[in-house]
Order: structure tokens, then C-alpha cells, then sequence
């Protein structure tokens, strides 16, 4: 099964969906199924500087006094899913480059560990995801070789969003026409993922015993 998921680095309802959705795909996979996750450029704020600034003061020009209330929210729903945020020394930056970064990781089997890695630099560690020096740092500890590529596919993917119309993230495409959108519960995940691989004829057989002696496709006791 092939998703997609178009995402932000810097959304915090990315990154607890990305955890939600990654617990329902092993699942999914426990059963026999495979899914192959490709994630997917998005940028909220296109136009966010690249040398940053710090996010409560960006949120409250935005959301007024609302601001501390929707952090709360995030943060508590976060909490939930283990993980840590820390809006007050979190720095809203430009996500382009970050995304190319994971652009590049992608391509080196490595997508997963990079976003993964880009979300928690972001919401724990108060990292400028769109500084270069940061970014460099990051694919070093993840083992990425950036040699800067991946920027037209990412201004293309970006095209792709927004001709879909797609308007909000994360959003999950499945098998490029069944979506999902938000971050939705881990069952509803779940549940996604069993309704589109019986539709396209990818439920994996249900294991009603324990595997026990036999023989396989590698020639093991063949006669």
C-alpha cells in the first residue's frame, strides 16, 4: 500500500498525526500488510522568513488572545502521544529547505528518520529549521549526504497540493485517491487502512496459528 502524507514540519498536528498514523501502519503490518510511506511537501506560512523568529510572538499577531489557548490544546493532545513540546523557545522560520532536506533523505531511504527529526528539532529544541547550518547538522546525525538537490521536486509537490486542493495538513492519500485528513485517532487510522486494502485488494491473510516447520519460497527443503 502506497501513502502519502503531505505535511509541515513546523504543524504541530503533523507531527502527533505522523506518530497516530505510524502506530496504525506497524498494525497494519503485524498483520502482513506492507505500507510504503512517502511524506509530502506543505508549507503553512510560504512567505515565513528564514532567519526566524521566536513563535509565541508570531502567534499572537496572528491568533490574538487566542494564541495561549490553542498552545495549550496542542500541547496537551501532544502530551498524549509522548511527546514534548515547547512553544516558548520554538522559532517560526521558512520550511522550503527543510523540506528539500527531507527531499534528499528520501531518496537515501531515510524520509522517516529526517521528519522525524526536523518535528523534534522544531517543537522540542527550539531549532531554526530553515537555517542552513542547523539543517546541515541535522542530516549529519541522521546520515543524510545533502549535496543540495531536491528543490524542483519539492516546488513540484508543492504544485501537486495545491492542484489537489489541498488547503490544510497533514492529509494521508492513499494509493493517490483515497484521503484522510487531520490527525486523526490511531483506530481511525486503523480503520482507514484495513477499508483501503480491501478495496484494492491488499487485506493480508489472518494468521490463525503461530508459524511452525515448513518450507519457503528461498528453496528451504525443496524437493
Amino acid at each position: 500500500m502506497k501513502v502519502e502524507i503531505f505535511s509541515d514540519v513546523v504543524c504541530p498536528w503533523c507531527y502527533i498525526g505522523h506518530v497516530r498514523f505510524a502506530k496504525a501502519a506497524e498494525r497494519f503490518r503485524a498483520k502482513g500488510g506492507t505500507i510504503d510511506v512517502t511524506m509530502r511537501p506543505y508549507q503553512l506560512n510560504p512567505d515565513a522568513p528564514v532567519a526566524g523568529e521566536p513563535l509565541i510572538p508570531a502567534l499572537e499577531r496572528k491568533f490574538g488572545p487566542n494564541a495561549r489557548q490553542m498552545v495549550e490544546r496542542v500541547t496537551g493532545a501532544a502530551a498524549g502521544e509522548g511527546l514534548e513540546m515547547d512553544y516558548d523557545h520554538a522559532v517560526s522560520a521558512n520550511t522550503f529547505e527543510a523540506h528539500r532536506l527531507i527531499e534528499v533523505a528520501h531518496r537515501q531511504g531515510r524520509g522517516k528518520e529526517m521528519t522525524e527529526r526536523l518535528f523534534r528539532a522544531y517543537f522540542s529544541e527550539g531549532l531554526n529549521v530553515g537555517d542552513a547550518d542547523v539543517l546541515a547538522k541535522l542530516a549529519a546525525e541522521v546520515g543524510v549526504e545533502d549535496g543540495g538537490e531536491g528543490a524542483d521536486q519539492v516546488r513540484e509537490q508543492l504544485g501537486r497540493a495545491r492542484a489537489l486542493g489541498i488547503s490544510g495538513v497533514p492529509l494521508f492519500l492513499f494509493e493517490g485517491i483515497y484521503a484522510v485528513s487531520g490527525a486523526q485517532p490511531e483506530e481511525a487510522f486503523a480503520a482507514a487502512i484495513d477499508e483501503v486494502a480491501e478495496r484494492t485488494g491488499q487485506t493480508p491473510i489472518t494468521q490463525l496459528a503461530a508459524p511452525a516447520d515448513g518450507c519457503d519460497d528461498d528453496g528451504y527443503c525443496a524437493v
